[in-house]
């Protein structure tokens, strides 16, 4: 057995490929386990003490492919899942400080106190495909040795699909709403009201056309099939064009936008609908974490040679267990239904537009969210 390997979470020693061998065949030569986990539709795995797979069921071999079964003996739950944080270390699955915060590490720990769980786990893999699963574990013994089985449902359509129904059933129908009490009040307006009602049409169809086009982007993104339009454009036109759609924004009632001084006014070649659609992300963010009086500060720097990095500041602090799961598809400090947000702004800027995305926050500076880009795309 390994001992020697580091942890911040749940413990990182592994038994040898020998002893993992050895407890295979506890389920290898026992045909009726296989033939019930085999009925199972979802996928099943067999985990040891140390969360080490020693067998699985049929789904699991058809989520392999054309790999071989024993090529998974011995790896953790995060690892056969390509989960990005299972790499992070050489302790591997469950060791990270992102562990803490995982549903599926948490769920096993729970059954190897005798507790059979289930929770929800978001997983980001290394390619940042994104995972929404519920996992179920159960506690059991076979020949004096203590086992979990380990049962995986892909929930991730059941998640899109509450998302989708938040943003058209609130976000949209509130812009709407608002765009049917306007043209309300147009029909009896005085004419000295007239063209600050029409103003007001314009803008409430705007941000309701920008919204479904926001969501028509996150899908082809999601699916792989946005499609990127290149081209020139300057970095301080850009931050002065949505400070100011953001400044007649009802999210920025009584909030302060700064663009900070020392913004770099340069020339950059991308795709600025999708550079223009991750700012204005960070940047209502930041609005919404703020209350009345804040000042949100938005900017951009050279940091390196062929790199500008824009940065968006506020001065709210985002407790460490938050900061953990930010750019997770679907989990948001604003209730469920959201989480969204921050995952769109790491999925286009890091699979699309060749840049990265980060964040720091302390309670004494607040939080302020980075993007970084090529100012030449390749």
């Amino acid at each position: 057995m390994n001992e020697s390997l580091q942890t911040v979470f749940a413990p990182a020693n592994r038994v040898s490929a020998s002893v993992i061998k050895e407890q295979t065949k506890h389920f290898i030569n026992n045909p009726l386990i296989s033939q019930i986990l085999n009925s199972i539709p979802s996928l099943v795995l067999i985990l040891n003490k140390e969360r080490q797979i020693v067998h699985c069921n049929s789904i699991v071999k058809n989520f392999i492919g054309n790999a071989d079964v024993d090529s998974i003996l011995g790896m953790r739950p995060g690892e056969l899942l390509n989960c990005q944080h299972a790499f992070d270390t050489e302790g591997g699955c469950g060791t990270t400080e992102f562990c803490r915060t995982c549903g599926a590490v948490n769920a096993i720990l729970n059954s190897q106190l005798g507790i059979p769980d289930s929770q929800e786990c978001r997983i980001q893999t290394k390619n940042l495909e994104a995972l929404d699963l519920k996992v179920y574990t159960t506690p059991f013994d076979i020949d004096g040795q203590s086992y979990t089985i380990f049962a995986v449902i892909d929930i991730s359509n059941e998640k899109r699909r509450k998302a989708l129904e938040r943003i058209f059933f609130h976000d949209i129908l509130n812009t709407v709403g608002g765009l049917k009490g306007v043209a309300e009040l147009l029909k009896d307006a005085a004419p000295e009201e007239i063209i600050e009602l029409k103003n007001m049409i314009v803008q409430l169809s705007d941000n309701l056309f920008d919204q479904i086009i926001a969501q028509r982007e996150f899908a082809a993104a999601e699916n792989g099939d946005l499609h990127l339009d290149y081209s020139n454009f300057n970095s301080l036109d850009l931050i002065n064009e949505i400070t100011n759609v953001y400044n007649s924004h009802d999210v920025c009632k009584n909030k302060i936008i700064t663009i900070d001084p020392a913004t770099v006014d340069i020339i950059m070649f991308s795709d600025k609908t999708l550079v223009r659609r991750v700012l204005g992300n960070l940047l209502k963010n930041a609005l919404e974490a703020s209350v009345e009086g804040d000042i949100i500060t938005i900017g951009a720097s050279l940091p390196i040679p062929g790199t500008i990095e824009f940065w968006v500041h506020n001065k709210k602090f985002i407790p460490r267990n938050d900061q953990l799961q930010i750019f997770q598809r679907s989990f948001s400090t604003k209730g469920t239904g959201r989480g969204i947000g921050t995952y769109s702004i790491k999925l286009l800027s890091e699979k699309y537009l060749k840049g990265r995305a980060s964040f720091t926050s302390t309670p004494e500076n607040g939080t302020t969210f980075f993007v970084a880009y090529p100012l030449y795309f390749r």
